[in-house]
């Protein structure tokens, strides 16, 4: 994890995940983190959701090769529907995880001033430091989906042990 650029300055009791469409990188790490919580009994104090920055799947699924991929972990993204970025995610949400660099600017781009503390990039909680952004699987093939499924879920690991680190101080 990278320290100084992911200090909050309180635990989170809600966050939402970001990518273009919401229907790869944002919902799994939407499906896996619920999950996360679940098995470490956290997930009736922390509200999640995703979002994306564009509005071209709104209602719709997941990708269908990202839901075989997290059910193959033993995780469902069926209740999960793509939707925008609302201008009120950003007064209810107390972090907002950008999937890349592009969502991260177009979502700096459109919060207001004061809340833009709250926007950090999702791999700000990688091991990885080389890594800035989750890759796109989109336009790949399956390996590519089994390759984000496997960085969102360590991610989403080191996020909930630092809620859990944040919990010890408060």
């Amino acid at each position: 994890m990278r320290s100084p650029d992911t200090t909050l300055e309180k635990k989170p009791a809600s966050i939402l995940f970001v990518c273009l469409g919401n229907i790869c990188r944002s919902p799994t790490a939407h499906g896996v983190f619920e999950h996360q919580l679940k098995k470490a009994d956290l997930h009736t104090s922390i509200r999640i959701d995703s979002a994306g920055t564009g509005a071209y799947h709104v209602g719709e699924l997941p990708d269908s090769r990202m839901r075989a991929s997290a059910r193959q972990h033993g995780i469902s993204l069926e209740h999960i529907r793509a939707r925008a970025v609302h201008e009120s995610d950003f007064e209810e949400f107390d972090l907002i995880l950008a999937m890349d660099e592009s969502n991260f600017s177009d979502l700096m781009a459109i919060c207001p001033e004061h809340l833009q503390h709250k926007i950090r990039l999702f791999l700000d909680f990688s091991r990885h430091a080389e890594l800035q952004s989750v890759p796109d699987p989109y336009f790949g093939d399956q390996d590519g989906f089994d390759h984000v499924m496997r960085l969102i879920t360590e991610t989403c690991e080191n996020l909930i042990a630092y809620i859990r680190m944040l919990n010890d101080k408060i």
